[in-house]
């Protein structure tokens, strides 16, 4: 069977991507109840030697529910009616979440106001505070 590929440099076997077939749930008459046509993907990146190590941080340290605490990638794919089509959509939804992984996140530039935007902003809020101000009861003495 042909390699899942990623990119250029990153394609993962098949041996490494364990699929079963799973019966879908919701609406679908008795085909549902009859036909195991959902696609139950898993896809431990956390021992992947396919992976090469910086994607694999990449993908372990994203927040994404798909991915247990172990590094195991659970994909159900049950869109479509037919197997092949799901089988398909899972292999496909796997693939995103790696190319996603692949890209190196830009470094945040360290950034300052302006020093006249700084003076705006507390001149607004002086204005601010004693609009408030002129809203309190006088002070009886």
């Amino acid at each position: 069977m042909d390699p899942l590929v990623v990119n250029d440099l990153i394609s993962i076997p098949m041996e490494e991507i364990d699929l079963h077939a799973v019966r879908a749930q919701g609406a679908g008459g008795q085909n549902v109840n009859k036909v195991s046509t959902a696609i139950h993907l898993r896809f431990d990146a956390k021992q992947s030697p396919s992976l090469p190590d910086d994607v694999k941080r990449r993908l372990l340290d994203s927040n994404d529910s798909r991915i247990s605490a172990d590094g195991v990638v659970t994909i159900k794919a049950q869109q479509f009616r037919s197997q092949g089509r799901n089988r398909d959509d899972a292999l496909h939804r796997l693939r995103t979440l790696i190319v996603a992984a692949c890209e190196v996140p830009k470094p945040r530039k360290k950034t300052r106001p302006s020093a006249s935007a700084v003076r705006e902003r507390l001149k607004e809020k002086r204005k601010r505070s004693e609009r408030k101000a002129s809203r309190r009861r006088p002070i009886s003495e």
